[in-house]
């Protein structure tokens, strides 16, 4: 299976690509083998970061776009790699651009939070915690537009793996969108994705790092306790993969800085080459 690798820079990095990337990119060379990756990458420079954050998302998430959308084009498979879940407008964008408004995009998303707060139900502030809802048209147009999403995500097209730690407005918002949700575990995730494949034309499946207990990301900025282990949450992956529908996979929040890296690091390198040979037996 060749893939085409969307490698995406965290804010404000000067250098690209970071130790974290390189480390990501290993994992993907290496599992790769013969059939070397494409590999494009979205780095916004500081000196060209506009002031205000939705203005920056909207042109980060406008370069995402560009860069999935030239692998989906081709007929890759698409891997994003680094960044954060503030990628997914441009992710959804990108594939939207390469096939068309019309397709019918499923959402898989693997976090500790919903990301599915508004200016209205936040409690926090938290940009970074809101871009399921962006992209199901409830907030923010102008940063799901800059990226090139243009038809919103209906939202009885996601379905929620874990999200153990939702704010109360926000889990009121999931239940009454309609949004599906279930616990980290592999008969009912299987399910899950199996109704949402039935009537989707392909699946983004999204796994943020901090899905993983805390003690396995301890340098995670939104890490939460009472997570899953590394090999239930790539059963639970392998599921959704064995649909036979997922066309992109993000492995995004992959922050090892400080005491504890390598064990953030480690972490998510073993789930990343987990996620990718659940992948690649599902394809085959």
């Amino acid at each position: 299976m060749r893939l085409h690798v969307v490698e995406i820079a965290q804010r404000g990095q000067p250098d690209h690509p970071s130790f974290e990337i390189e480390t990501l990119r290993r994992i993907i060379l290496e599992e790769a083998g013969a059939a070397q990756p494409e590999i494009r990458a979205v780095h916004v420079l500081p000196a060209e970061e506009p002031g205000d954050p939705i203005a920056f998302l909207a042109l980060q998430g406008g370069q995402i776009a560009e860069a999935v959308a030239s692998g989906a084009r081709a007929g890759l498979p698409v891997l994003v790699a680094g960044g954060n879940c503030t990628c997914l407008p441009g992710v959804l964008g990108g594939l939207q651009q390469a096939l068309g408004p019309a397709t019918r995009i499923g959402l898989v998303w693997f976090d500790a939070h919903g990301d599915f707060n508004t200016p209205q139900t936040t409690l926090s502030g938290m940009l970074g915690g809101m871009p399921v809802a962006v992209s199901a048209g409830l907030c923010y147009p102008e940063w799901r537009e800059g990226s090139q999403q243009l038809a919103p995500l209906p939202t009885d097209r996601i379905v929620m793996v874990d999200v153990r730690n939702l704010d109360p407005d926000e889990e009121r918002l999931i239940r009454w969108t309609g949004v599906t949700v279930v616990p980290i575990e592999r008969n009912q995730v299987a399910a899950a994705a199996r109704r949402l494949a039935e009537k989707v034309d392909l699946i983004y499946l999204h796994v943020d790092a901090d899905v993983l207990d805390a003690a396995l990301v301890p340098t995670h900025r939104t890490r939460e306790p009472n997570g899953p282990d590394i090999d239930r949450t790539v059963e639970a992956i392998r599921a959704v993969v064995e649909t036979g529908k997922v066309r992109a996979v993000g492995l995004v929040s992959v922050y090892a800085e400080g005491e504890g890296g390598e064990t953030t690091l480690r972490s998510a390198s073993e789930l990343l080459r987990g996620s990718l040979r659940a992948w690649r037996e599902a394809s085959s």
